[in-house]
């Protein structure tokens, strides 16, 4: 708690250094993907709001708006680009089918875990890389990392998945690459926001879905309706959320407003994460009790599920040039960083 005040009097200090640089003010509607009640997901999007209005002393106000209130959230970027809304704040891999190389920010399968990716990100050049990215498709946006989770759970099923086999016509939700790799086993993958899979596992029209961790999950009401819940989440080690603003509202900001945003996104970003790891623990603990079987997929489906991971990657990547240059870059980060991690860290099991 501390180290989020200091973040605070930190932003709130540039802020009272920077007097006349906030002449203009700013005042942005901010469309959500996730419901701000979501611990580590959503919740990160009401605090930067907050914390831009009062770091800035009133010249950046920013209005939260709750899932599908002001736009669509699969719309979010597209209307941030077009300038109907100033910003957005969102899970960047929803927009796969139109930036095929934006899934790297957000989520990959086998991937790196959160304190990995924001090394690559911060140090790597990978906020420098979106930002091109999205210029290469024609997306007016400036991109901010703003929020970042640890594992999702693998998914909640009707039935145990014991073999690769057991997911071949399998209907599930199931989003970004991973959902790329359940379909190259023979799932049938589809996607729809957050909202609407309770009441879709409900009706039976999917068998089975993959959301966040457990501490969202559980207020989903998956575990109401069905039992069987897998670790570890292979398919997004790290999930990272950003706050997307229009490139021309960018632009109008002074050098310190932006500061603003950038710090305020950072100390999000930290306060997602640790939010995510207190909570998770106590959640899962008392899944049992709620007749939950939570369930490790076996070494050897992982084993196999990493390999026709390491297909969909290649392909992806002989098909588009940003994802190519991008994963690279990450390919090439984590040869090194595999050192630091399997030499520095305790293992789990100790």
């Amino acid at each position: 708690m501390k180290l989020f005040k200091a973040l605070a009097g930190i932003t709130g200090a540039i802020a009272l250094s920077a007097g006349s640089a906030f002449a203009d003010d700013l005042r942005w509607k901010m469309p959500v993907a996730f419901a701000t009640n979501l611990p580590g997901l959503g919740s990160p999007a009401a605090w930067v709001a907050d914390n831009l209005t009062t770091a800035s002393d009133g010249s950046i106000q920013v209005r939260v708006y709750e899932p599908g209130k002001l736009v669509p959230p699969f719309d979010i970027l597209q209307s941030v680009s077009d300038g109907k809304v100033s910003a957005g704040y969102t899970w960047i891999g929803y927009d796969q089918g139109k930036v095929p190389a934006i899934p790297l920010f957000a989520a990959v399968p086998f991937g790196m875990k959160p304190p990995a990716y924001i090394g690559w990100y911060y140090f790597g050049g990978g906020h420098e890389m979106l930002q091109e990215v999205y210029d290469n498709k024609g997306f007016k946006v400036h991109a901010q990392l703003c929020g970042i989770i640890g594992p999702e759970t693998a998914g909640w099923y009707s039935k145990p998945i014991k073999t690769l086999e057991d997911y071949k016509g399998l209907k599930i939700r199931f989003a970004g690459l991973g959902g790329k790799v359940l379909e190259k086993l023979g799932a049938s993958v589809t996607m729809m926001p957050g909202g609407e899979l309770y009441q879709a596992l409900e009706k039976g029209t999917i068998d089975a879905t993959e959301f966040s961790m457990p501490a969202i999950d559980q207020i989903l009401g998956f575990n109401q309706v069905v039992k069987y819940n897998l670790f570890p989440g292979w398919h997004q080690q790290f999930t990272a959320q950003y706050m997307l603003i229009n490139k021309d509202e960018w632009n109008k900001a002074t050098n310190a407003q932006k500061a603003l945003v950038e710090a305020s996104c950072t100390a999000a970003t930290t306060r997602g994460l640790a939010e995510g790891e207190y909570k998770n623990g106590k959640v899962l603990a008392e899944f049992q009790d709620k007749g939950v079987q939570a369930d490790q997929i076996p070494r050897d489906v992982l084993l196999k599920l990493r390999e026709v991971t390491e297909e969909v990657l290649e392909e992806e990547a002989s098909k588009d040039a940003d994802f190519k240059r991008v994963y690279e870059s990450q390919q090439e980060f984590m040869e090194t960083y595999k050192v630091w991690d399997t030499r520095a860290y305790v293992p789990a099991d100790l």
